[in-house]
């Protein structure tokens, strides 16, 4: 086995135990079934992609593991942060809700909340098919080329769209209503992030200026 396959399978068991933990600790009992339910749907769609990766394109896995500490853009380093506190705040939230019994949410919300989740992953898996240089930080690759075919030709931001709509899902998979409330600033975040994303490109990536142009709609479809 290779580092890079190495690197991934660590990555692959950390997050898990991460969201465990932010799960778990806040509502002191393992008697929260939404929270099995969902680990085990972001756990192995996550796998589902890393595998992926492994085997058909290796560059993106490299690209996609790319720390923090990997990012030149002090902008972006700050945006990473932020979000990476509201994602977590998206786990412990509910965690609390379930702990005193805040929401009451139908078993029928909380599939329809998998269900985002597991379209989200989707969405993403679509994305990294469609575009190889799909990095973790802000970057351009020596042969990077403007993207625009597939989900790409929609929107300029697809794999953000698929996040967000597996964050909105989180909180509902895990019965949460109060949840919610961290879905709103992690929304604010990514369009920052996609905004100034998009500054970046357009200064240094070829043709950007004209793929702007052509699609016009950053994250939704008809909507922006």
């Amino acid at each position: 086995m290779n580092s890079l396959n190495k690197k991934a399978i660590v990555e692959l068991v950390r997050m898990p135990l991460i969201l465990a933990a932010a799960l778990f600790i806040p509502v002191w009992t393992f008697d929260y079934w939404q929270a099995w339910v969902l680990l085990i749907v972001f756990s192995l769609s996550a796998i589902v992609i890393s595998v992926y990766l492994m085997k058909h394109d290796p560059a993106l896995l490299a690209r996609r593991i790319k720390g923090l500490g990997s990012e030149n853009e002090a902008s972006q380093k700050i945006i990473q942060i932020v979000a990476a506190v509201i994602f977590i705040s998206l786990f412990i939230i509910p965690s609390i809700d379930h702990r005193f019994g805040w929401s009451t949410v139908p078993m029928a919300i909380v599939i329809v909340g998998n269900i985002f989740v597991l379209l989200g992953f989707f969405i993403v898996y679509l994305v990294f098919k469609e575009n190889t240089y799909t990095s973790a930080i802000i970057e351009i690759a020596a042969e990077q080329k403007v993207i625009s075919t597939g989900p790409y030709a929609l929107v300029r931001h697809p794999m953000y769209g698929g996040a967000l709509i597996m964050l909105f899902g989180i909180p509902l998979a895990l019965g949460s209503w109060w949840g919610l409330f961290a879905f709103y600033p992690m929304l604010l975040v990514i369009v920052w992030r996609l905004l100034d994303e998009e500054i970046f490109l357009a200064k240094n990536l070829p043709g950007y200026e004209e793929y702007t142009e052509k699609v016009k709609y950053h994250l939704i479809p008809h909507v922006w």
